[in-house]
């Protein structure tokens, strides 16, 4: 059977993540896929007709948009990934009855842009923007510390970079806030393929030689982190990559740049084509960002109702494992009209989405609908592949269904020679928990935080698989 896919090729789409209420730029979101050229759908009158003219020779780039009124002063600023598109979706009659803009539309009497070089260029430029200009519509941010911020913390060995919307006041750096939840998360997933940065809550202490027996998460194996819990990397080294993100945050991507190029050449210089190698590729991808997608298509999404650290915890208690599983994956299965079967595997990591481990399937050997054959054959694939490329196995594994689907997994792992790490199957109906050499499912609690954080996998697992099928089925309906 041919495939377009390699079927182990990471998929990083997702659909698109509800917007941020409350800020007047979203609402013009719905109308952002191509700037207004119907005259009847605009709100043209005269006081607002030549800024709603003005917007269509707006650029299609990335950039912020400078909103004014009669007098001349700046009321209201916002990012786009399409100015024209963006910024004239103010001009349309829906603009105009919109309870969250009508006040700022009536308002509008000329507008103007700068242009970004991507997306998140654009992100941090408006943030920059709005504290420093305080436009009137975008006072809700100056006082309300529910929008959110970049967090760098200031007073650890290796600081971590986090979101959040509950800033704190010492022994951090802030950026923000910004204006878009989903865009930041989206940059901060970015930058961090750039920086190699860490987002996780551990507490490294870098004089401490116990931590070089730590077992890194899968952020290292990828290359998206330096993995500072192993000591892979010297703290000096570290906070040089953090001085770099704070200088491209400050708005410094030019000079950064800059000093990269001149470091990467003293790097080459000295013999250390390693270091050097790295700069050459941290900068291509600086230089590249425009070339990223929709920020919000790198979103990590995120565990609603679930404490991470509760559900994992509650999983080792459970389980009877030694400590939390760091790392989990979830496998399910979905079929394309009955006569072509897909799988989708998922991760978490720290109890978190991480969806650059994300992976899809499509079965190679077997016919018809066969869920444990299918099973079966994803366990192979994927563990025989973590044993190749020497990559660590899962600390978890769920499989979703009941005891069949689990006797197949473990059947995979047995005729691989591996030795099995946790591996559970979440039946839908009772949400019974089966694992190997019981007869009886384990019953946990409904409102047990472990037992949400299996059903996040599972429901996160099944949508991919979902996701994948829908894709093909479409594809075929409409010969793609």
């Amino acid at each position: 059977m041919t495939t377009a896919f390699d079927p182990d090729d990471d998929d990083l789409e997702d659909e698109e993540p509800p917007q941020e209420g409350g800020i007047p730029a979203q609402a013009g979101d719905a109308a952002a896929e191509g700037a207004p050229t119907d005259t009847d759908a605009l709100d043209v009158e005269p006081n607002r007709l030549a800024a709603a003219t003005r917007v269509r020779t707006f650029p299609t780039t990335p950039g912020v948009y400078l909103m004014k009124d009669g007098a001349g002063r700046v009321i209201y600023i916002g990012k786009a990934k399409n100015l024209r598109a963006r910024a004239g979706s103010y001009f349309l009659k829906a603009a105009a009855e919109d309870r969250r803009t009508a006040e700022l539309v009536r308002e509008i009497r000329d507008i103007d842009y700068l242009e970004a070089e991507s997306e998140v260029d654009a992100l941090l430029m408006e943030s920059r923007l709005i504290k420093d200009v305080q436009p009137r519509f975008n006072s809700d941010l100056k006082d309300d510390k529910t929008f959110p911020y970049l967090q760098i913390t200031t007073h650890e060995d290796y600081p971590r970079v986090e979101f959040t919307r509950t800033p704190r006041h010492k022994g951090v750096k802030l950026y923000g806030p910004f204006t878009s939840a989903g865009s930041l998360r989206g940059a901060i997933v970015v930058l961090q393929r750039i920086f190699k940065f860490r987002t996780c809550t551990l507490d490294i202490d870098a004089v401490d030689p116990q931590w070089r027996w730590f077992r890194p998460c899968l952020l290292a194996s990828i290359d998206q982190c330096t993995a500072p819990c192993n000591l892979r990397i010297s703290k000096e080294d570290y906070r040089k990559d953090i001085n770099r993100l704070k200088t491209f945050l400050e708005g410094g991507k030019k000079r950064l740049l800059e000093e990269m190029k001149a470091d990467m050449l003293a790097a080459s210089g000295r013999l250390e084509f390693e270091r050097a190698a790295r700069l050459r590729d941290e900068i291509r991808l600086l230089e590249t960002l425009d070339q990223r997608g929709d920020l919000e298509e790198n979103v990590q999404p995120e565990v609603f109702l679930v404490d991470p650290k509760k559900g994992l915890a509650g999983l080792a208690k459970v389980l009877g494992l030694a400590a939390p599983p760091r790392v989990i994956e979830g496998v399910d299965i979905a079929h394309l009209q009955g006569n072509e079967t897909v799988a989708s595997l998922v991760q978490f990591i720290d109890g978190l989405p991480f969806k650059a481990g994300y992976k899809r399937y499509r079965i190679k050997g077997v016919e018809g609908i066969d869920d444990f054959r299918s099973i079966h054959e994803v366990v192979s694939r994927r563990f025989s592949r973590l044993v190749r490329e020497g990559l660590s196995l899962p600390d978890l594994f769920l499989v979703d269904g009941g005891k069949g689907q689990l006797s197949a997994a473990m059947a995979a792992l047995q005729s691989l020679g591996i030795e099995a790490p946790c591996v559970i199957a979440l039946a839908k109906r009772e949400e019974e928990v089966f694992v190997p050499g019981r007869s009886e499912p384990l019953r946990i609690s409904r409102d047990a935080y472990s037992l949400r954080l299996l059903e996040y996998v599972r429901d996160e697992a099944h949508r991919f698989a979902q996701h994948y099928h829908h894709f093909l089925r479409r594809r075929r309906t409409l010969g793609e």
